[in-house]
């Protein structure tokens, strides 16, 4: 009796009744239950202000504060005790990661205080996020609260870096543009490009990133415009994926065959971000081939009006064609195009180093046969050689062989146009801008060589005395043997 009556013992039943019943109502579920009752009883009690963040501000921009509050939602424990979560994979296949779904609320703690929030989806598709805060705790955990929203959201965007394609889709819609993963491999490293052009490239990037301050002292927006033009196969598309990778910028890729018109264009500008590529393939198709919605004024307006001056800054843009020659010069002019890379098809130099890329080979006997033959004006696109080279991977040799046949047989009279290889060269020049003082950045606007069929002849006659040296040395032989 003395044991039962003791206070400790007592204390310790007691504790051990509560732990038993804790463990009870979690393994049935009534706990989830009793906390869902309680919240409706202080629902009831407490007076609550709703504040809403909507995913585009009234110029139909993207609200950023929207974006960190999704990444940090998205980012809480919480996550994983309500009702309904999606569930994705992330870069690695053995990362899930945990989104918010339609209509779903999730509950945060802050100093002390509960709150909550609701991802609101209207049939519209007219997304925000909502708020909801005791007003008792505003005053006290508002502000604070929302300053630890960014400070997270930042550490998790520097952390968890993933880039996104952005495409545009759905006429008529507020939130034209929808995104998947961005995780194509191509670097500066991969692309078939001579090493001198690599470097000089990487160069005005770097120089565009640190220059805000200068395009703000001349004016100008801070953008940086690209055209790249040459044949479908010689790497345009590569080019614009290496230049994301090696900014981490995210890519909008506009397709002109759903923009509806010259306001369309204009809202798809502005609802793209800071630290980003804009692509727009296959301008010149669009221009003189294929019927589009935006007139020429409306693209004009697209590469530099004064609505550029009014979008997120830190921005690159890229303009690609099949070819330039039948273009407005209003479209090509500086100011509008920056730099203008022509992408042509393959030359001996670039060749050397596709072989080094998908076969491993730096040097081979069969080298100087392939450029003889590139001499000849004879030519394929580095999308065609890389192909033969993947079909035969495992044999070098065999791989060299079908180039060889290809070259010979399809790449006859396909010689570029262009021999000049890269944009810096001889014709026309135009100064990048940049760093004041800083002379690297002259890009040749035009690369047309007239040693073209200067060069061809010299190829034939060079494969020609080859032959007449062979057949000199086996009758030298014959003799003397």
């Amino acid at each position: 009796m003395k044991i039962l009556c003791n206070p400790f013992f007592l204390l310790l039943t007691a504790a051990g009744l509560l732990f038993l019943l804790r463990v009870i109502l979690i393994k049935t579920g009534l706990i989830f239950l009793i906390e869902k009752w309680w919240r409706l009883i202080q629902d009831r009690v407490h007076v609550y202000q709703f504040l809403k963040v909507p995913e585009f501000n009234e110029n139909m921009q993207e609200n950023q504060l929207y974006r960190q509050v999704s990444v940090y939602l998205n980012s809480l424990s919480s996550m994983e005790d309500s009702d309904y979560t999606n569930l994705f994979t992330g870069k690695k296949s053995n990362d899930i990661i945990l989104r918010l779904d339609d209509n779903q609320v999730i509950d945060d703690y802050f100093l002390g205080s509960r709150v909550s929030w609701k991802n609101e989806v209207k049939t519209d598709s007219i997304k925000a996020l909502v708020l909801k805060i005791r007003k008792s705790d505003k005053r006290r955990i508002l502000r604070p609260y929302l300053q630890h929203i960014h400070t997270v959201s930042d550490e998790l965007d520097q952390k968890k870096k993933e880039l996104k394609l952005y495409m545009n889709i759905n006429q008529n819609q507020i939130g034209r543009w929808r995104f998947v993963p961005f995780t194509h491999p191509s670097t500066f490293e991969t692309i078939a490009m001579e090493s001198d052009l690599k470097l000089k490239l990487k160069s005005d990037l770097e120089s565009f990133l640190k220059a805000k301050q200068y395009y703000h002292r001349l004016g100008r927006a801070w953008k940086r415009s690209y055209l790249l033009y040459g044949q479908s196969g010689t790497g345009k598309s590569s080019f614009v994926a290496a230049v994301a990778n090696f900014l981490d910028y995210d890519v909008y890729d506009i397709d002109l065959s759903k923009v509806s018109d010259d306001s369309d264009f204009k809202l798809l500008l502005l609802q793209t971000t800071s630290k980003s590529v804009v692509v727009v393939e296959d301008l010149d198709r669009f221009l003189l081939d294929k019927p589009t919605a935006v007139s020429l004024s409306g693209i004009l307006n697209f590469m530099d009006g004064i609505l550029n001056s009014c979008c997120a800054e830190e921005r690159i843009m890229v303009f690609t064609m099949n070819s330039k020659d039948h273009i407005d010069p209003a479209i090509l002019r500086p100011g509008r195009i920056d730099v203008h890379i022509h992408f042509p098809l393959c030359d001996f130099s670039v060749f050397k180093s596709l072989a080094n890329s998908y076969l491993g080979v730096k040097e081979h006997k069969l080298f100087p046969q392939v450029e003889e033959i590139f001499l000849t004006g004879a030519s394929l696109s580095p999308a065609e050689i890389g192909e033969l080279m993947i079909a035969n991977r495992n044999s070098p040799s065999r791989a060299l062989k079908s180039v060889i046949t290809a070259l010979q047989t399809e790449g006859d009279c396909r010689g570029s146009v262009n021999i000049g290889r890269s944009i810096f060269g001889n014709g026309s020049r135009v100064s990048m801008d940049g760093e004041p003082g800083d002379n690297s950045g002259i890009f040749s606007r035009e690369s047309v060589n007239s040693i073209t069929d200067i060069r061809k002849l010299y190829g034939l006659l060079r494969l020609k005395g080859s032959r007449k040296a062979q057949s000199f040395n086996l009758t030298k032989g014959q003799k003397d043997g």
